[in-house]
């Protein structure tokens, strides 16, 4: 039975990864220190799990997480463009230096793969209509973009050095069951959920005609688990978009929510925020030709979050 490390495992992504992979009959460990996963994420898989709790920034820590594990699926992280606006070094330690200590960790003790969660943020505002496709120069705007291009650069060197195999996923704007709704730098549409069920007005940063690919966890606990298994002459090395390939703007969000939810509350609009792109939107060719294609439409997956917030998020 094959081992593998979910770092950030009791985060929104990372516990909805532990679940497939346990589905599957891996062996799975979790690491992670809590500073935004939750301990109620692991509840139902405490027993079938190993745990770890510990920091990225701490060396030995992720030492002894690598140690007997076959392969790595490396989530954790600071996930905020406007805390690493506010915060960058906070950002750049989790960020860079921890998965720089997951990749010497994982050298020194023969691991055999690293998928690594990045993010859309690494392309910036470049080309806002066009796709954002794989081979474009990266051109982050934020703290939390620089960090996430930075670490990829590490991965590609660590394959390319080290005889690694490691594959970088681009992340864009991902939702479902599980993401925190009532932090301060919560995604959009579990704030918009759980505003809507409350009966009250989302708001909406700008005009609300920025567009985002947003894409439900199914198919980023799909992708994942495609790049971990795929030939490595299929994806190691390299870096992919892992999205739709749609674009959907804020307006158009609210009014698929306020359909599947029966809210009609109109949102408010307020200024802007610094560090956010206008437009965001993947190519996905390239990650179809390693194999893989994402199946659950934007619109079922907003109709099973949305279900999932109704039984599990308190609605007054």
């Amino acid at each position: 039975m094959e081992r593998v490390l979910v770092t950030g495992g009791a985060g929104f992504i990372g516990s909805n990864l532990v679940d497939a992979l346990l589905a599957q009959g891996y062996g799975v460990r979790v690491l992670d220190n809590f500073s935004t996963g939750r301990r109620e994420n692991l509840a139902a898989v405490l027993s079938d799990i190993e745990l770890i709790e510990g920091d990225l920034t701490a060396l030995k820590d992720v030492r002894n997480a690598v140690d007997g594990v076959d392969a790595i699926l490396h989530q954790g992280a600071v996930p905020s463009v406007p805390k690493s606006v506010q915060d960058p070094l906070t950002s750049n330690n989790a960020n860079v230096t921890g998965t720089l200590h997951v990749l010497v960790a994982a050298h020194d003790a023969g691991v055999r793969r690293v998928v690594y969660a990045s993010s859309s943020s690494v392309y910036g505002d470049q080309a806002p209509d066009a796709a954002k496709v794989e081979a474009m120069t990266p051109q982050p705007i934020s703290p939390y973009g620089v960090a996430k291009l930075a670490a990829e650069h590490y991965m590609g060197v660590f394959h390319h050095v080290y005889g690694l195999e490691t594959v970088s996923l681009r992340y864009f704007n991902v939702f479902g069951p599980r993401q925190n709704p009532s932090s301060a730098y919560a995604a959009v549409i579990p704030k918009f959920i759980t505003m809507l069920l409350n009966g009250q007005p989302p708001t909406i940063y700008g005009d609300g005609e920025q567009t985002r690919d947003f894409t439900f966890i199914g198919n980023v606990v799909a992708g994942n688990l495609h790049a971990l298994t795929a030939p490595a002459p299929d994806v190691a090395g390299e870096v992919f978009n892992l999205a739709m390939g749609g674009q959907t703007s804020l307006n158009e969000l609210v009014a698929y929510l306020q359909r599947i939810t029966g809210q009609a509350v109109e949102p408010v609009y307020t200024d802007p925020r610094p560090g956010d792109i206008k437009h965001s939107r993947a190519a996905v060719d390239k990650f179809r030709q390693a194999g893989f294609e994402p199946s659950i439409s934007l619109e079922e997956g907003l109709r099973q979050t949305v279900a999932w917030y109704r039984q599990h998020a308190v609605v007054d």
